[in-house]
């Protein structure tokens, strides 16, 4: 199966500035295509791969800072877009500015890469027009390359190899089903009773990040101190966010090697965080207390952790099921009743019709389990088979049929 491997670069002085520069070209391109996308759009035509790519050969032969970037880079770029116009749609597909995107690029023939390891702790890799780059040796490879994507992040280079690897996912797990319900209060907690969680930023980063904060406000626009604040602030959530996906996959290798079945909640994390300002006629409510919660709920990396399931499940067998999250953390899981006020706080869940008392999250986690081992009763995992007649639900929860994610490649 395919996966990746991440490595950081180092580079000369010569090769950085040749990678920023062909960022920069890969994010002229990208915006200039998808301009030109939807002004077919606006007047009722569609554009795709290959009239633009025909068109990019004729703007690189009449253009000489276009010739400064390989040939193969630019085209994937176009190839990258033509996906996501298709997959989002054109008007919903985003720029990529200049003061928020990162630069990256990829080469994607692997017949024009070549890997040497030159000792314990280093390697390097031949790229096109690059040359040889040095990269920091931290892990085996463990199979053939099929691509090469150079990505920039917090000031440092990194370059990530898709590999075949040359397994198989199981057919078969001996281990048991689990439920799991995220939280703003603890990231992940299992119907087993256990509770994952971390904090992910220190207390002098928090302070840190708000003086940041604080001083890009104050400064000027375009000005040297103000790149010199971002860069900053980039290095912190640079270290947040690496923090975050070694929790996720910690997390997740741990549950899929001990579980058969992981059951979540489909939950639509970008729907969930949207803003709450609303509009100049129909102004928002409570935007404070929706900020906080968006802030909470992106910290505690929902939708990284569930990721991170659906990749750990490949070399496992486990099945990840996905259930309608509806009154999940109102119902009682001991007599199925559902009133909201049985919830009384973040962490206490005391059912006013049995008196049944019982950490929150807990009961929250039982009520998916049994949600979803009402899908799995129901046998059917794939859309193309007979509908067979599924349990009753409990009184005020639905179910909801997803397919199992395990075995599909995450790219």
């Amino acid at each position: 199966m395919l996966t990746g491997r991440k490595y950081r670069l180092k580079l000369t002085p010569e090769q950085e500035a040749m990678c920023e520069e062909f960022g920069n070209i890969c994010r002229a391109v990208w915006n200039t295509a998808l301009e030109q996308r939807r002004e077919y759009a606006r007047r009722g035509a569609w554009m795709n791969f290959v009239p633009q790519s025909a068109e990019f050969t004729e703007a690189r032969a009449e253009f000489e800072w276009l010739r400064k970037a390989p040939r193969v880079i630019c085209q994937q770029v176009l190839r990258d877009l033509d996906q996501a116009c298709r997959r989002h749609g054109t008007f919903k597909v985003r720029w990529r500015s200049k003061a928020r995107w990162s630069p990256s690029f990829r080469f994607p023939d692997h017949r024009r890469l070549s890997i040497e390891r030159l000792n314990r702790k280093w390697g390097r890799v031949k790229l096109p027009t690059l040359g040889w780059v040095t990269f920091r040796w931290t892990r085996p490879l463990g199979g053939e390359i099929r691509s090469a994507t150079v990505a920039c992040k917090a000031g440092h280079w990194y370059v990530s190899f898709l590999v075949e690897d040359g397994l198989l996912t199981p057919e078969h797990h001996a281990g048991t089903p689990v439920g799991i319900d995220r939280g703003v209060a603890v990231a992940a907690t299992t119907s087993a009773g256990r509770f994952y969680d971390r904090e992910f930023i220190a207390a002098r980063e928090k302070i840190r990040y708000r003086r940041l904060q604080q001083r890009l406000a104050r400064s000027k626009k375009g000005s040297a101190n103000r790149r010199k604040t971002i860069a900053a602030i980039n290095r912190i959530m640079s270290r947040v966010s690496n923090r975050r996906g070694d929790f996720a996959a910690w997390t997740a290798n741990r549950l899929t090697a001990e579980h058969s079945v992981v059951i979540l909640e489909d939950l639509r994390t970008c729907d969930m965080t949207a803003s709450a300002k609303g509009t100049k006629t129909e102004p928002g409510r409570n935007v404070r207390q929706k900020a906080g919660l968006n802030r909470a709920i992106l910290d505690k990396g929902w939708r990284r952790m569930e990721l991170a399931l659906q990749s750990a499940a490949r070399y496992t067998g486990t099945q990840i099921i996905k259930v309608n999250p509806a009154y999940t953390s109102q119902t009682c899981n001991r007599c199925k009743e559902v009133d909201a006020k049985s919830r009384e706080s973040q962490a206490v869940f005391v059912c006013t019709s049995c008196g049944h008392r019982d950490h929150a999250d807990l009961n929250a986690a039982r009520n998916i389990l049994a949600a979803g081992l009402a899908v799995t009763a129901c046998g059917d995992f794939g859309t193309g088979r007979s509908a067979k007649q599924e349990p009753a639900a409990p009184q005020g929860v639905t179910h909801q049929l997803a397919l199992p994610l395990a075995g599909i490649p995450q790219q």
